[in-house]
C-alpha cells in the first residue's frame, strides 16, 4: 500500500493550491503520486460537485451528507484504493473530515450518524496524514469575491466559525494524524513546511 494524504480547511484556506504544489514536488522528487479531490475526481463525482456547489439548488443538510458520501464511495473505488494498492502517494483535496466539519459541526447533523456513513463510504479507510490549513474564516472568505462564491461560501460567518471549531477539535483528538499549518503564512513557507513533513514520513518508511 502507498501513503494517503488529505488536505482540509475552510473556504479560501489554500488547500487546492497547496495540494497541487505538494503533488508537483513529489513527482519532481521521483515519488509516484496521484492527486484527486472531493467532491469530484470521477465522472459521477464531478456531476455531484456541480449540484452541491450550485447556487440554484436548495439542498437539505441530510441530502448534502448522502451526496458527498456517494461521490466519495465512487472516488474510493475508481481512484484512491487502486492507486494506494499500486504503492502511490495519494493526495486528496478534502475527505471524510470535511463532512464531519461541514455537515456535522456546521450544519448540526448528528456526529455519530456521520461517522457511520463515513465508515460505509470508505470501508474504514483513514488518511495517514491530514494537513489542516487553519485560517480565520473571515480572512478566507475575503479571498473569494462575492460574485464568484459558491453555495457554501455564501453561508454566514457563524457557520464557518463552527466548521473551523470542528476541524480544530478533530485535530486535537487525533494529533498523530493531523498537521496544523497556519494558513496566514506565505504560500512558499506553507509548501515548504508541508513537503518537509511528508518527506520525513517517506524517508522513515511509514507507508503502508
Amino acid at each position: 500500500m502507498g501513503l494517503f494524504i488529505t488536505f482540509e480547511g475552510g473556504e479560501g484556506s489554500g488547500k487546492s493550491y497547496q495540494s497541487k504544489v505538494l503533488y508537483r514536488k513529489l513527482l519532481k522528487s521521483g515519488v509516484s503520486s496521484v492527486l484527486t479531490y472531493e467532491p469530484g475526481g470521477t465522472d459521477l463525482g464531478n456531476a455531484v460537485r456541480r449540484i452541491l456547489k450550485s447556487k440554484n439548488h436548495a439542498i437539505l443538510p441530510e441530502v448534502e451528507l448522502f451526496l458527498f458520501s456517494a461521490s466519495r464511495f465512487q472516488l474510493l473505488a475508481e481512484i484512491i484504493r487502486p492507486s494506494l494498492e499500486q504503492g502511490n502517494v495519494v493526495i486528496c483535496d478534502r475527505f471524510t473530515d470535511s463532512t464531519i466539519a461541514y455537515q456535522g459541526y456546521g450544519r448540526g447533523l448528528n456526529l455519530k450518524t456521520i461517522d457511520s456513513i463515513n465508515m460505509i463510504a470508505t470501508d474504514r479507510l483513514k488518511p495517514d496524514l491530514t494537513i489542516l490549513l487553519d485560517l480565520p474564516p473571515g480572512k478566507g472568505l475575503d479571498r473569494k469575491p462575492g460574485r464568484n462564491q459558491d453555495r457554501f461560501e455564501r453561508i454566514g460567518l457563524d457557520f464557518h466559525d463552527k466548521v473551523r471549531k470542528g476541524y480544530l477539535e478533530l485535530a486535537a483528538k487525533d494529533p498523530g494524524r493531523w498537521l496544523i499549518v497556519d494558513a496566514t503564512l506565505s504560500r512558499s513557507k506553507i509548501s515548504d513546511l508541508i513537503f518537509k513533513n511528508v518527506n520525513s514520513i517517506l524517508s522513515s518508511g511509514q507507508m503502508h
